[in-house]
């Protein structure tokens, strides 16, 4: 236990001298300050930050304040200074002075008196007691100071005035003393998408929750290529706000155990939420509105949890099934716009069983911590527990609000490793009670209090990392397994497609094989002479009358031209296709039938190149050739060729070789091109009367 005395002079100048005893009391120190001109300062155990009053402004004339800090014993102190900037027209009245020891017998260390001190090194201790002492006359200039403190095993302490741009490492450890968060400065960003360069790395530290301001601590900051905008964010007391480009920005690593416990997302099942008490009310048209505890989880739709009453006895509680590590809070307010009602500070009890509670309170701190909540009803306040609470119940309990208790909310953590042999089984709390008043649309507004508080960045959970590795490994799969299938499929119609692509499925293979035969050329070059018939050989094809007709469907080459009846032609004859019916023909529909519809054309195999181009067609001795040997006149007799062969053809028509045959030589391969038009000339009439 310790006790700090000062003595001072009022800003009048006068010989008024007072007493005031500042005492602060922990488990292992004591710090105190005394003065009139003593600035925001915070003396935690281990470090602190001082600063003169009205810093950074021009401190007042005629001013004194001294702070006594101790450490624990065996320890020694080092100070850095952020800024020094004291009148020096008389030295003997401003001054900053540091002293080892406390009291009557304790010995200067160090004096400084001017504008714009530079002062690079440490100061250090040779006990673990200091005093510090600073005094002011009339002056018209000068900011005074602002300092930190540490014990010596931190060498690199930092002051709550440097910043991002300070330190040009890519990476690198510091020691924030307590305190940062009433020096003054602005941060911009937020965790963990980075802060910018300009801010003071010590106040955006208590903002990402890495340190305590009661307490301060070790942080490790990583340097980073700047982005073009920082958001803004109130947490743990400190508010950031939007920042533009900056060249460069930092963020923080931290210890990961930071993820959502399960409000928002529902693994926080309805039965696990409990309220002291539900508001109930229905409207003027009956219908009936309940705020209930279901309804505080974070983001989610529809009415947040309120109170049937407002008082400080009032509470929301969640049991999470088993013990976790609990790191900090979200809350919002109702989030209503037609309902504003929010809380401004809380407080937090933790238990194991359900039963027996405790308060939450810092390090050292004899006092419960008072969390600083909403601001508005809309906007998330985040803040962080420092040490981390390890409990299955949480329950907050309200101290201050705007017009009624209401609130959403969402724990930080991650999953508490250490085996606990204890199994507890804690009593379910009593029912809420219900209050069925018409809302008031305004009520008592409490005050929100000035409260300094700590917090603890988020950060990627390893089982998120497993995810976003994993899904995209598992959709490359699938998508290759699907377009191997449908090529597959695709190859394998093609191929079915391209091995049919001629086949008659209409058709008897073997009945149309033979059928098309007989309109093939003959494997042995039959001539390329002309056969010829004579006129009564024609007549005889005439008389038979029941001549069976050739049935074939229209191919590659037509049938021949023959005047009168067709008889059977044979195997191994084809013939050039007739353009259209020609009155000289008996029938001139005979190869003119229409295809059926259920028949497919067929096509002929080529004839052989070294064969002629049209096969042998039939001629006919007409007896009206230029020779005169017949008359038309005479009967015409036909005599049967059936089963003869190519050499008794040739003896019927080698008399009419000298005169004007009816049809043309046909075209043959190698010879020369006729000078008509047509391979065949069209027959002359019967009724023709012969040359003279």
């Amino acid at each position: 236990m310790g006790r700090a005395v000062m003595v001072g002079r009022g800003p009048t100048g006068t010989r008024l001298f007072f007493l005031s005893t500042v005492i602060i009391l922990t488990a292992r120190s004591s710090r105190a300050q005394q003065g009139d001109g003593c600035g925001l300062s915070v003396l935690g155990p281990c470090s602190g930050s001082l600063s003169s009053l009205g810093y950074p402004g021009t401190y007042p004339n005629h001013t004194v304040c001294e702070w006594e800090i101790s450490v624990p014993q065996g320890r020694r102190l080092h100070f850095r200074f952020a800024d020094l900037d004291i009148e020096e027209n008389n030295c003997q009245v401003n001054y900053l002075r540091i002293y080892d020891g406390i009291g009557p017998h304790r010995t200067q260390i160090v004096k400084f008196c001017g504008l714009g001190l530079n002062v690079p090194d440490l100061i250090l201790s040779s006990g673990n007691q200091v005093t510090v002492q600073f005094m002011s006359g009339t002056h018209q200039s000068g900011r005074g100071f602002s300092l930190a403190y540490s014990t010596t095993e931190h060498t690199d302490l930092i002051t709550c005035l440097d910043k991002g741009i300070h330190f040009t490492e890519a990476e690198f450890t510091r020691y924030c003393p307590a305190g940062c968060l009433t020096s003054v400065g602005e941060i911009s960003g937020t965790i963990p998408h980075g802060y910018r360069d300009s801010s003071p790395v010590c106040l955006a530290a208590i903002h990402a929750g890495v340190v305590s301001n009661s307490v301060g601590g070790q942080i490790s900051v990583v340097n980073s290529k700047g982005i073009p905008h920082y958001d803004g964010s109130l947490a743990n007391n400190v508010s950031s706000t939007v920042g533009p480009l900056s060249n460069s920005l930092f963020t923080f690593k931290t210890s990961g155990c930071y993820g959502t416990l399960g409000l928002e997302s529902g693994v926080v099942r309805d039965s696990q939420l409990f309220a002291s008490s539900v508001w109930e009310w229905s409207d003027v048209i009956g219908k009936p509105s309940e705020w209930g505890p279901t309804g505080a989880r974070l983001n989610g739709a529809g009415l947040p949890w309120a109170s049937a009453h407002s008082n400080q006895q009032q509470w929301l509680q969640v049991d999470l099934k088993k013990e976790k590590r609990i790191t900090g809070i979200t809350t919002t307010g109702s989030s209503l716009l037609e309902y504003q009602f929010y809380v401004s500070a809380y407080r937090v009890l933790y238990s194991n069983d359900g039963q027996h509670w405790n308060i939450y309170r810092e390090a050292d701190a004899t006092q419960d911590k008072i969390f600083k909540g909403n601001t508005n009803y809309l906007q998330e306040v985040r803040n962080n527990f420092i040490p981390p609470i390890e409990a299955r119940y949480v329950r907050i309990s309200p101290t201050q609000w705007h017009q009624r208790i209401a609130l959403k909310f969402e724990l930080l953590g991650c999953q508490f490793h250490q085996a606990r042999p204890r199994i507890y089984h804690p009593a379910r709390p009593p029912p809420p009670s219900v209050a069925t008043d018409t809302p008031p649309m305004y009520g008592r507004t409490t005050h929100t209090p000035d409260i300094r508080n700590t917090t603890m960045p988020p950060c990627t959970s390893n089982d998120m990392a497993f995810a976003t590795v994993l899904v995209p490994v598992l959709v490359m799969i699938l998508t290759t397994l699907i377009l191997t299938t449908v090529c597959a499929w695709h190859w394998k119609n093609r191929k079915s497609s391209s091995e049919g692509a001629y086949d008659l499925s209409h058709w008897d293979r073997a009945d149309w094989w033979k059928s098309m035969k007989q309109f093939l050329p003959s494997k042995m070059a039959e001539g390329e002479e002309s056969v010829r018939y004579s006129s009564s050989e024609v007549g005889r094809l005439r008389v038979r009358g029941n001549t069976p007709r050739l049935r074939a469907e229209p191919a590659e080459y037509a049938q021949p031209l023959v005047s009168g009846v067709m008889t059977s032609l044979g195997q191994r004859s084809t013939f050039k296709p007739e353009e259209g019916s020609d009155p000289g023909y008996t029938d001139p529909n005979l190869y003119d039938a229409p295809m059926a519809t259920d028949i497919y054309h067929a096509y002929a195999q080529p004839l052989p190149a070294s064969g002629a181009e049209y096969a042998t067609p039939i001629m006919i001795d007409i007896a009206s050739h230029l020779s005169g040997s017949s008359t038309l006149n005479q009967p015409i007799t036909v005599s049967s060729f059936m089963g003869r062969g190519p050499t008794s053809l040739l003896t019927r028509t080698d008399s009419g070789q000298s005169g004007r045959s009816m049809y043309d030589t046909p075209k043959s391969t190698g010879q020369a091109t006729p000078t008509k038009d047509l391979a065949y000339q069209v027959p002359q009439s019967s009724s023709q009367k012969p040359v003279e």
